[in-house]
């Protein structure tokens, strides 16, 4: 998930029709996004679970990154993509690279469904860090309401793992682990968006991916030459993961991220698909009650109901 400063076309003079397109435009392409990048989670999750290093995989998945983003926009697109906060680019792509590494562990150890549902609880750890990190002070009303999504999306989360449960608890840690990450990433995406365009930042990360993993990745080689099988699957880990962000950052540039922020959490759906046919499973009735109740309170942070009420009134004007 990528954040963005740009704001949708019903903000800019357009007739309700245009406006309405632009952001069903948007919707449609962070939903494609989202399923892309839930197959490049599944790719993940079937590589390590196959005992290839998770340090190997991200580097085959970052150096396919840069190709595939340098292919799509062309040289000329990519010389202009020059970072006026370098230091800030760079940090935020050894935190996206941290984030990775720490997820594909975690894909190794439970289900995509439940990993990305943990991963969700990222922005209820930015809510809880963003005063003392960011400065942000929202309104009394606003505050409260952001607090009671905390509240009840940790609630959510005490209900997917239940401690004690089936799942791993190596894997319920780095899970954990995984959300800070990216709560972490989200907050420094924020700061970069005043500073660089979001496909600088898409080259910056990959970058800064790709030269990192290639330091490590001498120290985590392959045990063995991946067979054809695994080889087509890490040539498409690079693809999927540039052309899931490619997407993502374009449905931005057609709506802003205060109107999609609800449809994010569809890849709790995507992820809960993709991981039913490519492994069998499916969220028991426990689990699911918690993936819902950690959405409600992720909507709830986003803004709650007036949210969902100024979303639907944007799409029927």
């Amino acid at each position: 998930m990528t954040s963005t400063a740009t704001l949708a076309g019903g903000e800019n003079g357009e007739s309700g029709d245009g406006a309405r397109r632009r952001l069903l435009t948007g919707i449609a392409l962070l939903v494609i996004g989202q399923w892309i990048l839930s197959l490049l989670d599944a790719t993940g999750k079937t590589l390590t679970q196959q005992g290839l290093p998770v340090v190997a995989v991200a580097w085959v998945r970052y150096l396919g990154h840069v190709v595939a983003i340098f292919l799509l926009i062309g040289p000329a697109r990519w010389r202009q993509a020059q970072p006026t906060a370098p230091r800030l680019q760079w940090l935020r792509g050894a935190l996206m690279l941290a984030s990775t590494l720490v997820f594909f562990s975690v894909l190794k150890l439970m289900p995509l469904a439940t990993a990305t549902a943990l991963n969700f609880c990222a922005p209820l750890i930015v809510v809880a860090l963003s005063p003392w990190l960011l400065g942000e002070r929202p309104g009394v009303h606003a505050r409260w309401t952001r607090w009671i999504g905390v509240g009840i999306g940790f609630g959510g989360m005490l209900v997917v793992v239940r401690p004690g449960g089936e799942l791993s608890a190596l894997g319920v840690g780095l899970g954990l682990l995984s959300a800070l990450l990216f709560a972490l990433l989200q907050m420094l995406t924020r700061r970069i968006a005043a500073h660089d365009a979001p496909m600088t930042t898409l080259i910056q990360s990959g970058v800064t991916g790709a030269a990192l993993t290639t330091l490590l990745v001498p120290f985590f080689w392959f045990e063995a030459m991946p067979t054809p099988t695994q080889g087509a699957l890490l040539l498409s880990a690079g693809l999927t993961g540039s052309l899931g962000h490619y997407f993502v950052i374009r449905a931005f540039q057609y709506a802003d991220a205060s109107f999609l922020s609800p449809f994010l959490y569809l890849q709790i759906f995507s992820a809960t698909v993709v991981g039913y046919f490519a492994f069998g499973h499916l969220p028991d009735w426990t689990t699911a009650l918690g993936i819902a109740v950690i959405c409600v309170g992720g909507l709830c942070v986003a803004g709650g109901e007036p949210l969902l009420r100024r979303v639907a009134a944007r799409l029927r004007r």
